[in-house]
């Protein structure tokens, strides 16, 4: 097993940008959500919310309300499990039911001809996942919702500043929301954006979110502990006691779940108003958000060309005309043996090697309560996807020469 150095130093496994002791105490120039409209020419001003499953559930709320006769989402068979339970928690006419939907093989796109069959006119919305940073095809996903009636809610957790062609992801559906949690990219430790292109149904969203986000002294001072916490942890030399030291508990304990982080319950998000102090921070950092992500999206290119070298394995790369955003590497291996050989000598050497997402939906204990008994079943191409799959960091603390250890420690895997 590899190990990064005799010094104590974690990668992590994602991109965040690191915060500065400037940003706690400078006054910004434009809000956080002036600025981000400013970048990706949003029709509307993003609306803030506490995260971005509160950003999700406000948005199904919102929909629903509009027409209460629908009550079904469609969701990637291979997402984050939160994504279940901000669905199931969502206050509506009708309590909505999740349905799921496989992936395409060798994708992180749903399969249109397995959507076709699962859409109807119950169809509320179908969520378009841009899972990684890859940006979904929301064309195809548009052509298969559209006829039913339903609409299509861009999930950009990790996708703030991807483009298809010119345009930001999120303007391709009807409604899109960004996260602001830890490790994707900007960050106020948790926090989401919400927006929608049409200007009524974004007033509805910006009455409704200001209805249902009330403040909370509670929450506002635990986010903003923490938020300070990841300003003075998230680097090499703070990681091993938050992130690595945990890491190796679970994995020891044989808690894949928990080692990523993937345990979750109904309760998991707290619902309430982000305070003025954490938007302004982001705001500050906001300043360098652009170059970061560009610098991160040049050393992903030269490093996917790298490990392209490699054969045998496959990178989930941009499409033509797309530029996405890359907080890690999603590396596909041919075989699920191979991928845990990978793990077994890179997942614990402190070098940002990890998994996304452990299991397929249906598969997490958290969620199965909201699933209907039609949903927990086999997919196939999502679980190839999920045994198949591991992550690089694209942090620019995984230099060079870090990069070569994993790399050399790949190709060896697949001798």
């Amino acid at each position: 097993m590899l190990r990064m150095s005799v010094f104590r130093r974690e990668i992590p496994p994602t991109n965040g940008l690191p915060l500065q002791a400037r940003d706690f105490v400078g006054r910004p120039h434009q809000s956080l959500t002036q600025a981000v409209q400013q970048w990706l020419h949003l029709p509307n001003e993003p609306i803030i919310t506490c995260s971005g499953s509160a950003a999700l559930m406000l948005a199904l709320e919102v929909l629903a309300h509009r027409e209460p006769e629908r009550d079904e989402v469609i969701v990637p068979a291979y997402t984050c499990p939160i994504v279940v339970l901000a669905i199931a928690r969502a206050h509506c006419p009708r309590p909505l039911k999740i349905r799921l939907c496989d992936l395409a093989p060798e994708s992180v796109n749903m399969d249109t001809a397995e959507l076709a069959s699962v859409c109807s006119a119950r169809t509320l919305a179908v969520l378009a996942t841009h899972l990684g940073g890859r940006v979904a095809d929301v064309s195809a996903i548009k052509a298969v919702a559209g006829p039913h009636g339903a609409r299509v809610v861009e999930d950009a957790a990790q996708g703030m500043g991807a483009r298809v062609v010119a345009q930001s992801v999120g303007l391709a559906g009807d409604v899109a929301f960004f996260s602001l949690a830890v490790g994707k990219g900007l960050s106020t430790y948790e926090g989401g954006l919400l927006f929608a292109k049409d200007d009524a149904l974004h007033e509805r969203l910006r009455e409704h979110a200001a209805r249902r986000l009330n403040p909370n002294l509670f929450w506002t001072m635990r986010r903003r502990a923490e938020l300070l916490g990841y300003a003075l942890l998230y680097r090499p030399a703070g990681l091993p006691y938050v992130y690595g030291r945990p890491l190796r508990r679970a994995l020891q304990a044989h808690d894949e779940a928990m080692a990523v982080g993937d345990t979750f319950d109904r309760s998991c998000f707290p619902v309430h108003r982000m305070d003025d102090f954490r938007q302004r921070v982001a705001a500050n950092a906001f300043e360098r958000l652009p170059a970061f992500l560009d610098e991160a999206y040049s050393r992903a290119r030269s490093r996917i060309s790298m490990l392209s070298t490699i054969s045998g394995l496959r990178v989930a790369d941009d499409t033509p005309g797309v530029r996405g955003v890359f907080p890690f590497l999603m590396v596909l291996m041919p075989s699920k043996a191979r991928r845990d050989r990978i793990l077994d000598r890179l997942w614990t050497s402190g070098l940002g090697v990890s998994k996304l997402f452990v299991h397929t939906v249906p598969e997490y204990a958290c969620v199965g309560p909201f699933l209907p008994q039609s949903e927990l079943r086999s997919y196939p191409n999502a679980r190839g996807f999920a045994d198949r799959m591991f992550t690089i960091s694209n942090s620019a603390w995984l230099d060079d020469d870090a990069f070569r250890l994993v790399f050399d420690s790949v190709q060896a895997g697949l001798a």
